[in-house]
């Protein structure tokens, strides 16, 4: 009896060392099929932003949430240890795009015209690594692509171009009596330049004067600011440029102040307190960059694939800034519905709420 007690005692043991054994090996092979999962194609992108403002946070905000989007059980894309930002300094930049490369990413995607420059400097000659530039606003200006439709060497993207002269239409709609623009940029920035000539030309058809003020750091952005509004300017106009964008929050109520509008070229500027942005969706912006940076991997040459470009439909305007101006936002809708496609209202913020 106490030997058959003793058989099912070891039989019993047996049994659940098999079963444990079984259980382990369940377990592995659920780990090997998590594996397998992950077996992916993995492509390592690299991000270069120019430096922080709310567009270009927004851009890379939703290319990476594309990015994301986009990655499967056969493709996924690895971009956060390849995230940069060279924070408007062109020696950090330059330090970053050799990084990347030394990194090996397999495409880079620079934010900002000035840093699609760097980075095409610094591959050009050094290595075949795709460039998929976002918020370039004359890339054929700057020299990176040859043509929109067919960009040539190993670059394309996505371009902000602006239509100026949607934006002039806006100045005359808020004040038809316009006799005086200020145009405010930074000559450190291609982006600026042919929107800025087209102003000019818009100006001089129209028989209204102009003055230009620039600067290439916040301090003198402001003194640029104190100029025209000591020159009693009616307006002033300001391209898709990082430099000012960056400095907007510091001197926007000093411009409310004086009476001046400011109309800028991209909603980050009505954000940070500007009269008026005009320009791309943004966000929109980033999530074509990031497919178009997977059909780049894709087609294995950047060179073919067009620029892409968008509607600069979208008029935003700041509500705090319209009514200490004395404006009404009802009559704005109705003046700027001609030209633009859509009027947005915002409040003075430093970022974009994220979505």
């Amino acid at each position: 009896m106490k030997k058959n007690r003793l058989a099912a005692a070891a039989l019993l043991g047996f049994m659940t060392l098999a079963l444990a054994a079984c259980g382990a090996k369940s377990d592995g092979a659920k780990a090997d099929s998590k594996t397998a999962n992950s077996s992916a194609k993995v492509y390592k992108v690299g991000i270069l932003q120019f430096m922080d403002h709310p567009s270009l946070n927004q851009i890379e905000q939703n290319v990476e949430k594309e990015l994301d989007a986009l990655s499967n059980d056969e493709v996924r894309y690895e971009y956060k240890p390849y995230t940069l930002n060279g924070q408007g300094d062109s020696a950090t930049l330059n330090q970053m795009a050799a990084k990347l490369l030394d990194d090996k990413v397999d495409v880079i995607i620079p934010l900002a015209t000035p840093a699609a420059q760097i980075v095409q400097s610094t591959v050009e000659g050094h290595s075949e690594t795709p460039i998929v530039f976002s918020a370039v606003s004359d890339p054929v200006g700057a020299k990176l692509v040859k043509d929109l439709n067919a960009p040539g060497g190993n670059i394309t993207g996505t371009s902000d171009s602006l239509n100026t002269d949607a934006i002039m239409e806006l100045i005359l709609a808020t004040k038809p009596d316009t006799k005086y623009v200020g145009l405010l940029y930074s000559k450190s920035q291609d982006s600026s330049e042919k929107p800025i000539a087209d102003a000019k030309a818009f100006l001089d058809a129209h028989g209204i004067r102009y003055i230009e003020k620039t600067g290439t750091t916040n301090d003198e952005i402001n003194a640029a600011v104190d100029a025209l509004i000591a020159e009693k300017v009616d307006a002033i106009f300001t391209p898709t440029d990082n430099t000012v964008q960056n400095a907007e929050l510091s001197f926007y109520e000093k411009l409310i102040t004086a009476k001046i509008p400011h109309f800028g070229g991209a909603d980050s500027f009505a954000l940070n307190g500007a009269f008026v942005g005009y320009g791309v969706d943004y966000a929109q912006l980033g999530k074509e960059t990031a497919d178009l940076t997977a059909e780049v991997l894709k087609a294995g040459n950047a060179g073919s694939v067009p620029v892409k470009t968008f509607d600069n439909g979208i008029a935003t305007v700041n509500t705090d800034t319209a009514k200490a101006l004395g404006y009404d936002i009802e009559t704005l809708k109705k003046d700027f519905a001609p030209h633009s496609t859509a009027v947005n209202e915002i409040t003075t913020k430093k970022e974009f709420d994220k979505k």
